[in-house]
């Protein structure tokens, strides 16, 4: 492999890297801190007045929801080329099934944005009391959380084959793979969770997640084994 290749190939790991360690700031900010700060467990009320109180906060939490979609397309892209080598049809599956989800997590934001319109005091809504408007919140608020849940069943799906692809490919560590398997079928068992038992209260994700941190650091700092990758996409090219 000449040094342009070489290069070609380890700096498309690192962007692969940085476009994945860019999804945690903004999913956690979308997800996890947003949520924590404005949603107020059994208090409609509360709840409402600290959307109104942090409503640039709760549009940024939008903002941040759509942008994780679109850099998980590049993140797709890049992955591909990288994992392709260990088995094309596992990762065309891998790259199917983060795209299903992505349309799904893109309406689901209509559901937050349906909030805001509901307390924007448009004129349309004259015809409903406060009342009413108010108690469609929790609504759309419930809507939004079972649109991530149906969309992090393709988040799940999607690490399975990547886990498996990272496990084969020879180019980087296998027990990276069987994190990100074990991350896939966390994500799985807690949208299942969410539909069958809502108040359980547990979620697996939270300590399954760590094949998504580590498998980006590696390929940010270490890439990937390039003989190795050379030699697998020689041999995918052959048959």
């Amino acid at each position: 492999m000449t040094p342009e290749k070489k290069n070609s190939i380890q700096n498309t790991a690192r962007i692969a890297g940085i476009l994945y360690l860019s999804l945690l700031p903004l999913g956690v900010f979308g997800i996890l801190y947003v949520p924590s700060i404005i949603n107020v467990p059994g208090d409609v009320t509360a709840t409402i007045n600290n959307i109104m109180a942090n409503e640039w906060l709760f549009r940024l939490s939008i903002i941040s929801a759509i942008a994780v979609q679109i850099v998980n397309i590049f993140v797709a892209l890049f992955l591909y080329k990288i994992l392709k080598p260990a088995n094309k049809n596992h990762a065309v599956l891998m790259v199917i099934f983060i795209l299903l989800g992505i349309p799904i997590a893109y309406l689901n934001e209509l559901n937050h944005f349906a909030v805001l319109q509901l307390l924007s005091g448009a004129d349309y809504l004259a015809a409903f009391t406060t009342e009413q408007l108010q108690a469609l919140v929790p609504l759309f608020l419930d809507f939004h959380l079972a649109g991530i849940n149906i969309a992090q069943v393709f988040w799940g799906l999607w690490l399975i084959p990547m886990g498996a692809l990272v496990f084969k490919s020879g180019y980087l560590p296998r027990i990276i793979g069987v994190l990100l398997i074990i991350g896939g079928f966390g994500y799985l068992i807690d949208s299942v969770t969410f539909f069958i038992f809502p108040s359980f209260g547990v979620t697996f994700a939270e300590f399954t997640f760590l094949g998504e941190v580590l498998l980006p650091l590696w390929l940010l700092i270490k890439g990937v084994n390039v003989e190795v990758w050379e030699k697998r996409a020689l041999s995918l090219n052959a048959v």
